[in-house]
């Protein structure tokens, strides 16, 4: 609010909002990981959103892992708590870890229709299968 102005949050704000709760909700085992991602916002245009998405797929993908390894499910659950953090604030993540993914990954894993199917079918083109 601004000189008594209800002035509403930019779009990209929001959706950061929402994927903290998200990513919360899947930290928390309120929610699969699939779910989050059938309510990602699509928005392709925040690189900041579409690094996020790609450490949920990264996630899923590494649960085998994080099953074996406690300590790799310890990190990996504070970096997410920490992204999570960022987001609440609606804040970009910092150019280092998108850069990060970006390396890998440049194009969008955002999909407007999330399903098993198509999260399996974008896991084994992340993967080169």
């Amino acid at each position: 609010m601004s000189n008594g102005i209800n002035i509403e949050e930019a779009p990209y704000i929001k959706d950061r909002k929402k994927v903290s709760g998200l990513i919360l909700n899947v930290l928390t085992g309120k929610m699969s990981v699939l779910d989050a991602l059938k309510e990602y916002p699509k928005n392709l245009t925040d690189p900041t959103l579409n690094t996020v998405f790609h450490a949920l797929v990264h996630f899923e993908a590494d649960e085998d892992l994080r099953n074996k390894d406690s300590l790799y499910k310890e990190e990996q659950d504070n970096y997410l708590e920490e992204i999570a953090n960022i987001l609440a604030k609606g804040d970009s993540l910092p150019f280092n870890i998108i850069d990060e993914y970006d390396k890998y990954h440049k194009e969008s894993l955002i999909y407007p229709e999330m399903d098993k199917k198509t999260v399996f079918e974008r896991l084994k083109k992340m993967i080169n299968l």
